[in-house]
């Protein structure tokens, strides 16, 4: 019996590079390049770059 196949998407968190620990989740194709966005940060009141990282690490 063949193995579970693997999703065509993934989970990840988007973390902010403001060093606030906030962050969103979003969905991406696996074979696709890391996300990076310009998203609001609540905490310091501004945009920022937030960069991808994987939904389990922290």
């Amino acid at each position: 019996m063949a193995g579970k196949a693997k999703a065509r998407t993934m989970i990840v968190r988007m973390v902010s590079t403001a060093k606030t620990g906030f962050f969103y989740t979003t969905e991406r194709l696996r074979v696709g390049p890391k996300l990076a966005a310009v998203k609001y940060d609540p905490k310091v009141k501004a945009r920022v770059l937030f960069v991808e990282s994987k939904k389990g690490a922290k």
